[in-house]
Order: C-alpha cells, then sequence, then structure tokens
C-alpha cells in the first residue's frame, strides 16, 4: 500500500482570503460567495484564513460554512501570537475563531508569522505545548506555522519541534534568490526535514499578475495564451512537497484563470524557465518595493497611515512612470487617511514587515516625489 502524505487529495489551488471584495467599506459577502461557488465549481477546496485578518473568517461562514457541507472543504485558520496578551489567552482566541467561522475544528492551524519578536514570543508562551493540545482535543486535525523569518530560525524551528506537521512559506520566483527573503533556502530547508509546504504569496501580492510592465510583455510574447499570473502560479506549483498554493482571487476572472493553470497542470520547461529568469532580471532592473499590502504593518502605525496603498501608488509610479495618474491617486489615498508625510519614523511598522523593508525611508521617497508632482501640475496651471 502507498505510503499517503499530508495534502494529498487536496488541489494544488488554495484561496487565501485576505483580500476579499468589499462593498461599503467591508467585505461583499454576495460577491465572497460567488467566488467560493466558482472555486469549488472547479474540484478546489482549501480555504486559508486568519484571526488577524479582520472580517475574512466572518466572511468564510456565510460564504463557505453555512453554505456546504463539511467535507466539502478545508479551512486553515492562524493563531497570531504577537497579538495575545497572555499564555492562557491562546485558548481563547482559537475559541473565538472558531465562533467566527461557525465550525467545531479546523483542518489546519497555524502558529501566524513566525520570525523575529514573534518567535521569541511563542517559545515565551510555550504556544507549542498548546498546539499539540490543540490538535489532542480534536479543535484541529493539522498543526503547522507559517514563516517570516531567517533560514536559521526555520532549521531551530523545525529540528526542536518536529510535531509541526507543516510549514506556509513564501515562495515565488523573484525572491526565489532573493538575498533579504530567501526563499529557496527556506523551502529547501522544510524539504530536509521531510515537511510539506503551504506556498503564500506566490504572485508577491499580486506584482508578479501585473500586465501592463516590460517583463509582463516578455512573457505574454512568448505564450501570448497564457496569462502572465499563470507563470508566477507554475513556477512554485512545479515544486515537490506541496499541500497547495494559496492566491488571494478578488474576481470570477481570477478564479478562472488560476483554475485552468492547475486544471491538468504543466510545470515550466526548461526554456520557460530560461524566459522567466530573463523577466526577473527585467523586474529586478526596475526598482520597485517589494510590498505584497499583507497589511502586518498598518495595526501598528501610530499614525494610522495607509501604508500599503501608498506603496502600492509609488509602484506604480515606478513602472509606468505615469506621473499626472500616479500623483492623483496619491492626492485621493492621502485625503482620505492620514497624511504619510506626518511619519514620526518609529519604525515600529518595520518590525512587522515580512519583506524587511525600511517603510519610514520608503514614505519619505514617496511624499517627496509625490509633493514635486503636485507642485508641477500646480505651476502648469498657474
Amino acid at each position: 500500500m502507498a505510503e499517503t502524505y499530508l495534502g494529498e487529495g487536496i488541489g494544488k489551488l488554495g484561496f487565501g482570503v485576505m483580500r476579499l471584495p468589499l462593498r461599503d467599506g467591508k467585505f461583499d459577502i454576495e460577491a465572497v460567495s460567488r467566488l467560493v461557488d466558482a472555486f469549488l465549481a472547479r474540484g478546489f477546496t482549501y480555504f486559508d484564513t486568519a484571526y488577524a485578518y479582520e472580517g475574512s473568517e466572518e466572511s468564510l461562514r456565510e460564504a463557505l460554512v453555512k453554505r456546504y457541507p463539511r467535507e466539502a472543504y478545508q479551512v486553515a485558520t492562524k493563531l497570531q501570537v504577537l497579538g495575545v496578551p497572555t499564555k492562557a489567552e491562546q485558548q481563547d482566541r482559537l475559541n473565538e475563531s472558531l465562533r467566527r467561522l461557525g465550525l467545531d475544528y479546523v483542518d489546519f492551524y497555524l502558529l501566524h508569522g513566525l520570525g523575529g519578536v514573534t518567535l521569541e514570543k511563542a517559545d515565551g508562551f510555550d504556544s507549542w505545548s498548546f498546539m499539540k493540545q490543540v490538535k489532542a482535543s480534536g479543535k484541529a486535525k493539522h498543526i503547522g506555522f507559517s514563516f517570516h523569518g531567517t533560514p536559521e530560525e526555520l532549521k531551530t524551528i523545525l529540528a526542536n519541534h518536529p510535531e509541526m506537521e507543516f510549514v506556509q512559506l513564501q515562495l515565488n520566483y523573484i525572491d526565489w534568490e532573493n538575498p533579504k527573503v530567501r526563499s529557496r533556502e527556506m523551502y529547501e530547508i522544510a524539504r530536509k526535514y521531510n515537511k510539506p509546504v503551504t506556498v503564500m504569496e506566490p504572485a508577491k501580492g499580486g506584482l508578479l499578475a501585473e500586465a501592463q510592465s516590460d517583463a509582463a510583455e516578455l512573457l505574454k510574447a512568448f505564450d501570448p495564451g497564457k496569462s502572465v499570473a499563470s507563470w508566477a502560479f507554475r513556477f512554485v506549483g512545479g515544486l515537490e512537497g506541496l499541500i497547495t498554493v494559496l492566491s488571494g482571487m478578488g474576481t470570477v476572472e481570477q478564479v478562472a484563470d488560476n483554475a485552468n493553470t492547475f486544471t491538468g497542470f504543466e510545470p515550466l520547461s526548461e526554456h520557460e524557465h530560461e524566459v522567466l529568469s530573463e523577466a526577473v532580471d527585467m523586474i529586478n532592473a526596475t526598482p520597485t518595493i517589494p510590498c505584497t499590502s499583507c497589511r502586518y504593518c498598518t495595526p501598528n502605525c501610530p499614525k494610522n497611515i495607509a501604508i500599503p496603498g501608498i506603496i502600492n501608488v509609488y509602484n506604480s509610479f515606478l513602472i509606468h512612470k505615469a506621473r499626472s495618474s500616479a500623483g492623483y491617486a496619491y492626492t485621493m489615498m492621502r485625503d482620505v487617511s492620514t497624511d504619510p508625510a506626518e511619519c514620526i519614523k518609529c519604525r515600529i511598522c518595520e518590525q512587522h514587515c515580512p519583506q524587511h523593508l525600511e517603510i519610514c525611508d520608503i514614505l519619505e521617497k514617496a511624499v517627496e516625489e509625490f509633493d514635486s508632482v503636485r507642485n508641477e501640475y500646480k505651476g502648469r496651471e498657474s
């Protein structure tokens, strides 16, 4: 009898429930339900959320749990240890996640975003014993962790805590050899310890699905029949030992495109890897900010600056050089949230950034750039 592995029978496209359609500032349950329906209809079943993703667990309850039998899907959620005041309250957070989801148990339960101060707190709370208790109680079928630390920290966790059954890693072709993120090293360590992997940020928060760039034009010219996003998913989908590859999908069209990629999946050929390597060189030659819009920075900002939104507008300017439209978008964003010029450089946001970005310095550059844009157009009007 062949040996089974964790993730066998689970479709290799997973639904990351963090960036969902909004209406009047809240998740649009009707729109989310359409996405869930389209996803399940294509034979995929894995949904990933977290206690820290405000409103997402409740959205899954309404769009998925109340509408489908329990055996039709798998749900993963996470405990953000950094936000838990005391060791005892870890259990309260689990109970609250289950209440929000409307479930008696989850299929996969993760410690959220380990690395640096988060890992120190998990060690201090002995969250590892708590996770074992969660599995023993039947509140989770499988336990693991998502990770944003260093390869050295990952080795330590896997060596000291073999009870962790899987690890969720940020893997994509632009971070594969990135000296700060070190995705390839992370993946190889997980495989060395025989841990299956759930992939997060395969398209780098949508940056690798962007269709209006020189790199995108190269990929589309090579194979006009495939979307730019499909290259990112085929890169990670060809790796061994995967449970699933998460994608934050906001439209039925995105669900269909990703489902097409993973239905009758074909890994990248040697020639396609060469083309993708050329695209990586193009992307790296453009000085964009590798923000994934995960929003881990924003709850900790004392000035409540919309950091990912500002960086997204700045990246659009860097890629497309559309000064007028980017300047207008920046002005609109500044008007509806705190002006980024009010950043006090406390750098608390940087401690929570999975990409290890120097956020305060980036905001300062964005302010300088777009202030010059506004002044330029004011001068033209006068």
